[in-house]
């Protein structure tokens, strides 16, 4: 009687086991589906189905950028960012203007470009010598004479250097939230990391440089866009094929024969005109 009694007791335990496994696997299961249904559903969704967005930016207005780089671009119909500093401009007045009239986009990068004191062609225009005030006053002055010169209004910004402060010690500030206040994006420089449409803070986004890169080093940075649903913001300075600086044109005409193939799925537009359709796509 007692072995009969254990046996009961041992099949109760074992089909409550079984039971609490089997509840258990379908928690576990009905858990997994429902962060992987999450994650699905916060993928941001480009422009007709599209898996990434890349931009093409540059900096400075090297003469080289409308002496050769603009004809390729508009070969292809391809429009990029150009952040200027007027000075340049206006010693290749009718090249900008020529650009501008082809769609491409004008952005602010301040009227002398200061950067850090620890460059030494900065030491005299050094951030750390500049107050809010001093910077702001900059990119003012800089919008204005971009107005005056092209006819445009610059929505969009690049630092200098990529640096985001002014000031020293204790009374160092970041012109981040200036930035804000004033256009709809702010790109930095030599950044590690693709933008997130639906994290990114849009005066502060991440610009990845192109220059002295070829495509298979450009490359696995697009594979992994696509993967995620990321913004590649590619940041340059000359438009050539060598020297210091120089985003290679043969690495630009295999990039964009790759963009425009439609099996590749990807957006390419202004850096403007993607922080736009993101700040009014993006749940807030």
């Amino acid at each position: 009687m007692k072995l009969m009694l254990n046996q009961t007791a041992i099949f109760y335990m074992r089909k409550q086991t079984r039971v609490a496994v089997l509840i258990f696997t379908i928690f576990i299961s009905l858990f997994e589906g429902n962060v992987f249904a999450q994650t699905i559903d916060t993928v941001f969704k480009w422009p007709e189905g599209k898996k990434a967005a890349i931009s093409l930016t540059f900096d400075d207005a090297r003469f080289s950028q409308v002496d050769t780089g603009t004809a390729l671009l508009d070969k292809y119909g391809v429009k990029a960012t150009f952040f200027v500093v007027p000075s340049s401009v206006e010693q290749r007045l009718d090249g900008w203007k020529k650009a501008v009239a082809n769609g491409h986009e004008i952005g602010n990068h301040t009227m002398t470009h200061p950067c850090t004191g620890n460059f030494l062609w900065s030491r005299k225009n050094a951030l750390e010598n500049y107050s809010i005030n001093d910077i702001q006053n900059e990119i003012t002055e800089c919008n204005t004479r971009i107005k005056e010169l092209l006819g445009v209004t610059a929505e969009v910004f690049a630092y200098p250097c990529g640096q985001k402060f002014v000031g020293r010690d204790t009374n160092t500030k970041s012109y981040v939230p200036l930035i804000s206040k004033m256009f709809i994006l702010g790109r930095g420089w030599r950044d590690e990391a693709l933008v997130d449409p639906l994290f990114c803070d849009l005066s502060q986004v991440s610009g990845i440089e192109m220059d002295g890169k070829s495509f298979d080093e450009i490359l696995p940075l697009i594979e992994e866009a696509k993967k995620n649903g990321q913004w590649l913001i590619l940041a340059g300075h000359e438009m050539g094929e060598g020297g210091v600086q120089t985003t290679q044109l043969s690495m630009l005409k295999q990039l964009i024969e790759y963009i425009q193939n439609p099996s590749n799925q990807i957006w390419i537009a202004p850096a403007g005109t993607v922080a736009e359709y993101i700040e009014k796509n993006r749940q807030h």
